[in-house]
């Protein structure tokens, strides 16, 4: 070797990880090595451009920031940087910058893999073990994104301002006057706070804004002296301080509100309006949905939905993670519903008795992405007469059916739709029906069971699918002979992992040498968090929120439920950014990933997360059995 080179493989040979490499994979080292200069507050890296190197710092200082600008590392001599981006997609994660003048060492890629192959002391420096590694990655993936990590509490920036329900509106309105605001909150101090936070909105009992001013009050010559009480909207979305402003954003697109009262333990401590949203996230992909409620026809809704697959890409463009995606695409699905149901009601005129549409699946769990099928059904009221009124409610189910499957929501193949007369029970028949499939679960039940429970209220009396959540997570979580036969179907889909833990793809049909990652990942992972959600009671439908449920209660052993949310996302990470790639390249989006066009890394990560769906279902069969409930 040359005398520079023997000096770059005596550096290296004095740091981690270069330190454990044999001599002759050191010296070939320091032969491929590269050498850059850069000066003092010149970019090293930027965002998102593709990086083909390693650097090792040999002299001067590097600063790393996050993509928001804050920064996030200082290296000094010896330090190492690049490899988050080479191990995930070849894309620069963190920036970096010269903080004064550099010099690094460049180590190629193909260089760099083949000793993370070749050397477990060199691979284990910058993958660490198990659990650790593939938390870690989750961590990198989200980083950055504001509106994963911000609360809304943050956009608080006043005390709330509030009146009682018998405020006249003249003083309501100097009030809002003198504070300048566009909202108040109507309170009721003497409300008993329930013990249920999930059957009580605590002491808010309705919100009066500037629009109820003019259309309520101004518009209708009402009296000066008119009460809070007449006036004030009542139907109210209230938020935690401790949700997150992407759920404020979802929560206002859904419902097509502009303020939302912020609550803490149940009493009220701000209000948030669309502009404090929109300050945050202006350039919302998710404003598609304004647009779904202003078409006409059905052929309207068809047209504007191509416009889906091209607001699912910028989203995983943008980083959101699993959940953003998964509840976006699923407030948008709901808004295709809504608007539907609006326009077969101009049609066929309103409803003889009062009704609910639900979804169900992955849609009532906010976990719906871009290639999906519809589930739905429909609650009617008890006064529902079958002869008198089945035609209206075919004809509203067909028109709805129909239509999402004209805006890309295919039928089910199982044929859970309300268009088929099964799927449309009165109130008491539902309560009848989940009654029986808890009391007797056999195995078509069970079937049922693992669609049916995941459910949501799109439209119409809502109120009625609560009840139904609230019925479900009460019988469920005393019965031990339907867990424990919920537990063993939960254990039927098994993740793609041989006995040596290799990839087990499969080997015949359309997707040969692929699997499908939703019916082997994210699916019974969603199937195991239901279980033990329904064991502590638990009326969330989302995996994630149950997760939070689980860990709350302590169901499972220390560690256990972070590790489910971390496979989780990273299978569901797979799946979502697979589709995009797929939609960019003009292929039509599935769920069948071929693990050859992966990273090292990334194989690794999606094995370890597979890993731990194995063990959480092998968890299933010890802790659930009919006879000792759950363990």
């Amino acid at each position: 070797m040359q005398a520079e080179q023997v000096e770059i493989a005596q550096f290296l040979a004095q740091h981690p990880p270069f330190d454990d490499l044999p001599q002759k994979a050191l010296n070939e080292l320091a032969q491929q090595v590269e050498v850059a200069y850069f000066r003092a507050k010149t970019d090293i890296l930027s965002f998102g451009q593709d990086i083909s190197d390693l650097y090792v710092i040999r002299s001067g200082s590097v600063e790393m920031y996050r993509r928001n600008g804050e920064l996030y590392n200082r290296l000094a001599t010896a330090g190492i940087f690049g490899q988050m981006g080479l191990l995930m997609n070849r894309k620069v994660r963190f920036p970096a910058t010269a903080l004064e003048d550099t010099l690094v060492y460049c180590i190629n890629v193909e260089l760099f893999n083949r000793y993370c192959d070749e050397f477990d002391a060199f691979a284990d420096y910058f993958e660490t073990d198990g659990n650790v590694r593939l938390h870690q990655a989750i961590v990198e993936q989200a980083d950055g994104n504001d509106l994963t990590t911000a609360k809304v509490k943050s956009l608080i920036h006043r005390d709330v301002v509030t009146v009682d329900a018998t405020s006249t509106i003249q003083d309501i309105a100097k009030l809002m006057t003198e504070e300048a605001v566009s909202s108040v909150l109507v309170t009721d101090v003497n409300k008993p706070i329930n013990d249920d936070p999930e059957e009580d909105d605590g002491q808010v009992v309705g919100i009066i804004t500037d629009r109820d001013l003019r259309t309520k009050v101004v518009a209708k010559g009402l009296a000066f002296n008119t009460q809070a009480k007449d006036i004030m909207s009542t139907n109210l979305v209230l938020l935690d301080a401790n949700d997150y402003i992407f759920e404020a954003v979802l929560a206002m697109l859904r419902d097509n509100l502009h303020h939302l009262p912020v609550v803490q333990k149940r009493r009220p401590i701000g209000v948030i309006s669309l502009s404090d949203i929109l300050r945050y996230e202006s350039q919302s992909s998710l404003l598609l949905v304004r647009g779904i409620l202003a078409q006409q026809t059905i052929e309207d809704l068809a047209h504007y939905a191509r416009q889906l697959p091209n607001v699912f890409v910028r989203m995983v463009n943008e980083d959101a993670n699993s959940h953003m995606v998964g509840t976006a695409m699923a407030v948008i699905g709901r808004t295709f519903k809504q608007r539907l149901l609006v326009l077969a009601e101009e049609k066929f005129g309103p409803p003889p008795v009062p009704y609910c549409f639900i979804a169900l699946g992955s849609m009532a769990r906010d976990e719906q992405l871009i290639v999906t099928d519809q589930d739905n059904a429909l609650i009617l009221d008890d006064s529902y007469d079958d002869e008198k009124h089945n035609a209206y409610f075919q004809n509203i189910a067909d028109f709805v059916c129909d239509g999402l499957a004209q805006c890309g929501y295919t039928y089910c193949d199982g044929e859970i739709m309300a268009s088929f007369k099964k799927w449309r029970k009165t109130r008491s028949q539902w309560f009848d029906q989940f009654a029986d499939w808890i009391a007797q679960p056999k195995p078509q039940a069970l079937l049922n069971s693992s669609i049916f429970f995941d459910l949501d209220g799109v439209w119409g009396k809502t109120k009625w699918a609560d009840e139904l959540k609230i019925f479900i997570a009460k019988q469920s979580k005393v019965n031990r002979v339907f867990l424990a036969n919920m537990a063993a179907n939960a254990r039927n889909r098994t993740p793609p992992l041989g006995f040596f833990k290799g990839f087990v793809m499969e080997h015949n049909g359309q997707h040969k040498r692929s699997m499908n990652l939703k019916r082997r990942g994210t699916a019974p992972l969603s199937d195991v968090i239901r279980v033990h959600a329904l064991a502590i009671g638990s009326r969330k439908q989302n995996s994630f929120e149950r997760l939070e449920d689980i860990i709350e209660a302590k169901l499972l052993p220390q560690g256990k439920a972070q590790d489910l949310r971390d496979a989780l996302e990273y299978i569901a990470m797979m799946r979502i950014r697979h589709q995009a790639w797929q939609i960019e390249k003009g292929e039509e989006p599935d769920n069948d990933l071929d693990p050859h066009l992966l990273s090292p890394f990334e194989q690794r990560n999606l094995k370890e997360a597979f890993a731990i769906l194995e063990k959480a279902q092998s968890y299933l069969k010890f802790s659930y059995t009919a006879n000792s409930g759950v363990k």
